[in-house]
């Protein structure tokens, strides 16, 4: 495909008139009759020739005159093997010339419909019209301490980009404004910051919005359209604040790569835009600009890796605004809940019965509390996906001669959409109706923007696992963190909703609870028996105890057994030594009767 970017990138090297860059594109280029790209700028590539062998000279009485106008040496009337060899190559360059030009006299109509419809793809001059709605972030932003849960870290100021879209709203990253206490924004030329507000966050995505309450911030502004995926080897401009000045940036960058990719903020993989322009801390949240659409949102680079950065594609952001937009908060990304495996693999086929043309992959794993559970089983062998056949690799077709894993087609269904899927168990072919919902693992992967969990009881904090709290042993903390812990929080799914791992994180050292104080990171189990759910649940259990003595089984067949009333009575001794305000968090704190009294216990004796 030939599309109007290539041509200039062409005309701009070499120098020359538009003729010639055509001629030195069209040597080695064959042209299909449509080009998928026509329908993005409103107007679409004439048919044009299929081969050089179907070439214009149509008769043979114009072959003839063609042939009549040559020196003697190439006439028809040479009969020796050298002029027929000479003939036939000119016949070959006749064809090939005509095709030229027949090519050459379509692009040109095509150009003058293209700029006559559409807007110039040279990203710095359509980047111009665009900088006015880029805008610098200013983010004061609080972490919460998960060792010490009744604490937040020191506060730190972050920079980063945003552009304003439809609705007077902006869009940036949620990393960007994770976890913030105080955010504005300054308009590009402007020494003045305005007090913005964070009107919705999907972590996952790493996608936010924002909204400006002054209505002086928004005079003049222009908002910035969405535009379609951009395809490989074409150009786009990046616009933000990178480190290493005030002023605004533009860097140029080609697409590389359109795949699903690990989300570094979400931890999760979605579809995104590798390219070659250089992303730094600074650039998170500013457009990725071609024509005067907006292509994405930079959001992450390659460590260890020179100018290869990642970018938002447009449908990422459009599932994120029309979520916000239909509920009023974000609303997710669906998930099939299950784990595949490939079936590349003959032997693996035959086992399965899957018979030659059929592809497809194989069910290891279900998730408990999704809708799949209920019709599909391990060991099927998933077909197609809402009538779009899987290979054994588990991809499926993505625009011309491209394959994105099926994965995606799952991601930008809506929560609550149905979709049908094809299985083969054992030899016989199914078809299921399944509804989609986002899902998440035992262990959350995030925890942004909340404070978190705890309950104290007698020196013992415990507290949900989370992933952020293992992320609290430093970045190596898949090492240097508990084994057991990393297991679960990378292996377990809950069996029920509102399931917590609830662990003992540390000991609070006081007279009541001497020689537990190695009891630490480990899962409890049972209270009084008991099995717990979640970390409310284990509150319940100690709040209700009845009984003289309360005992916590925990991880490592080790037992934690307390006078309660004496428990009782310490734990607000340990809280007023230990300077902290509170037993437990307040998500915990249930407002009525006796659950209120022992909330409060604590507070009333500091």
């Amino acid at each position: 495909m030939l599309g109007y970017s290539a041509v200039c990138a062409v005309r701009r090297k070499h120098k020359s008139s538009f003729a010639a860059s055509i001629g030195l594109v069209l040597r080695n280029t064959i042209f299909s009759p449509t080009d998928h790209r026509s329908a993005s700028c409103g107007c679409r590539i004439p048919t044009v020739v299929s081969s050089l062998s179907s070439a214009s000279i149509s008769s043979q009485s114009e072959r003839k005159q063609q042939y009549s106008s040559v020196p003697r040496a190439y006439g028809r009337n040479d009969v020796s093997s050298n002029n027929v060899k000479h003939r036939t190559r000119r016949n070959i360059i006749i064809h090939q010339y005509d095709a030229r030009r027949t090519c050459l006299a379509s692009l040109r109509q095509w150009r003058r419909s293209y700029e006559a419809t559409s807007s110039p793809s040279d990203p710095y001059s359509a980047t111009e019209l665009a900088l006015d709605s880029v805008v610098k972030i200013f983010t004061v932003s609080s972490s919460p301490n998960y060792f010490l849960p009744w604490q937040n870290k020191s506060q730190r100021e972050t920079m980063g980009s945003g552009f304003v879209i439809s609705g007077k709203r902006i869009l940036t990253n949620a990393h960007v404004v994770a976890d913030h206490t105080f955010v504005l924004v300054r308009r590009h030329g402007s020494p003045i910051k305005y007090r913005a507000s964070v009107q919705a966050v999907g972590h996952e995505c790493d996608l936010a919005l924002l909204v400006v309450e002054s209505e002086e911030f928004w005079e003049g502004m222009t908002f910035l359209e969405l535009g379609v995926v951009p395809f490989l080897q074409e150009t786009v401009a990046v616009v933000g604040y990178p480190q290493g000045g005030d002023n605004i940036s533009v860097t140029k960058g080609v697409v590389s790569r359109v795949e699903p990719t690990q989300y570094v903020h979400g931890a999760t993989q979605l579809m995104a835009i590798q390219i070659d322009a250089a992303i730094n801390p600074g650039n998170s949240g500013g457009p990725a600009i071609m024509g005067d659409k907006v292509v994405g949102v930079a959001f992450q680079n390659l460590s260890g890796a020179e100018n290869i950065g990642y970018i938002i594609p447009v449908p990422v952001i459009k599932h994120f605004i029309a979520g916000v937009e239909e509920k009023g908060k974000y609303a997710g990304f669906c998930s099939l809940g299950l784990s595949c495996q490939p079936t590349e693999n003959v032997q693996l086929r035959t086992h399965f019965q899957m018979h030659p043309g059929m592809t497809g992959v194989l069910v290891s794993k279900i998730h408990p509390l999704s809708d799949a559970h209920k019709v599909l089983q391990k060991d099927d062998i998933i077909l197609g996906f809402d009538g779009v056949p899987i290979a054994n690799d588990g991809t499926v077709p993505f625009r011309n001669r491209e394959r994105i894993t099926f994965d995606h087609l799952v991601s930008m269904k809506k929560p609550n959409e149905t979709a049908e899927v094809r299985v083969l168990r054992k030899g016989e072919e199914l078809a299921f109706t399944i509804t989609l919902q986002p899902l998440q693992p035992l262990v959350p992967v995030h925890q942004f923007d909340k404070l978190p969990s705890y309950f104290i009881f007698a020196g013992l904090v415990f507290v949900p696992l989370t992933q952020p709290y293992l992320h609290e042993y430093g970045e190596d903390w898949y090492n240097s963190s508990p084994r057991r812990l990393c297991e679960h929080a990378l292996r377990e799914l809950p069996s029920k909703a509102g399931q917590q791992l609830v662990i003992l994180s540390q000991v609070l050292m006081d007279d009541i609870n001497q020689g537990y104080e190695r009891f630490a990171e480990l899962q409890v189990f049972k209270v009084n028996g008991v099995r717990i759910e979640n970390l409310r649940h284990l509150r319940k259990l100690v709040e209700q105890c009845d009984e003289e003595c309360l005992r916590f089984d925990l991880d490592d067949e080790r037992v934690v057994v307390l006078n309660y009333q004496s428990a009782k009575i310490a734990t607000s001794q340990i809280l007023r030594h230990y300077r902290i305000p509170f037993a437990m968090s307040d998500d915990l704190m249930e407002q009525n009767g006796a659950e209120l009294e022992f909330a409060n216990l604590s507070i009333r004796r500091l």
